[in-house]
């Protein structure tokens, strides 16, 4: 019934391509005749920044929602991270070191999209940021398990294309880092987060946070490598302070392979309701 009432009125496609093909004259020129629609520069405008937001929200949960993708394997981690073969540009040794993630990021991605295609690519699916480093590993992890995976890149001044491994389909764009966080989060099942720096640290403790407090339901949380979160993080003297509890320590759990990974999704406990959140009585 619905469809029947609205194929009554011409679609918007129709129009869009109408307007485009008028006399051109004064008044067809002017800005003030465009569809609004269709109009860039009113699409740009300030005050229309509500409706940048929404359909930032929309467009790319419409695109998953066609494709039926159910839940998501979330993946952060540092755009500077070396593939093992290119370890000797690293900048520092430190970063050389960390290329062994790099290779732990593919195995990871492959293995969880050779799972993730019995379901036809609905569950399980890889989302990274679409950038180099270890969300290019991801990315590329999931296509060589002729899968697909999803890359949420954003703007940035001094950001390059995606990487060549997101599947085409499924490679958006943002300008609101705040939308991308919640196209990351809305679909995860489990999240992953590999050595990084500000974008990761960014990532882990708005995730973190948001299951703290009750927000968003537990999952996974898996932190690879111990000796760098331990060394960049002093987790154990948020404790000792009382500016985390002891209990938000365990909200995630330390792992080195792709295997560990793996087998502590596929049987994680989900932890007890806790009654001490903020704001509960």
């Amino acid at each position: 019934m619905k469809e029947d009432r609205l194929s009554r009125f011409s679609d918007a496609h129709t129009d869009r391509d109408r307007a485009e093909h008028v006399p051109s004259t004064p008044q067809t020129e002017s800005p003030a005749y465009a569809l609004a629609f269709a109009d860039k520069d009113f699409l740009c405008r300030e005050e229309l920044r509500p409706v940048r937001l929404q359909l930032e929200l929309l467009k790319p949960e419409l695109m998953m929602a066609e494709r039926e993708i159910k839940s998501t394997i979330v993946m952060f981690g540092g755009a500077r991270i070396p593939e093992p073969a290119r370890k000797a540009e690293a900048r520092t040794e430190t970063l050389a070191e960390l290329s062994a993630f790099y290779d732990e990021a593919q195995k990871f991605a492959r293995l969880m999209t050779e799972k993730s295609k019995t379901t036809g690519c609905r569950e399980d699916v890889i989302v990274t940021g679409g950038g180099p480093g270890v969300m290019e590993a991801g990315n590329r992890g999931a296509a060589e398990a002729g899968g697909c995976s999803i890359g949420l890149s954003i703007v940035l001044p001094h950001e390059q294309a995606p990487n060549t491994y997101v599947t085409p389909e499924l490679s958006f764009n943002f300008h609101y880092f705040a939308i991308r966080k919640m196209h990351f989060l809305m679909r995860a099942r489990a999240i992953c987060v590999f050595p990084g720096g500000f974008g990761t640290l960014d990532e882990l403790f708005e995730s973190l946070t948001l299951i703290q407090t009750g927000r968003m339901q537990r999952v996974p949380f898996l932190l690879f490598g111990r000796a760098f979160w331990e060394k960049v993080v002093n987790w154990e003297a948020l404790a000792d302070a009382g500016t985390i509890s002891e209990q938000d320590l365990d909200l995630f759990r330390f792992v080195e392979t792709a295997e560990e990974a793996i087998h502590l999704i596929e049987n994680w406990e989900p932890a007890p309701a806790r009654d001490n959140l903020p704001g509960r009585e």
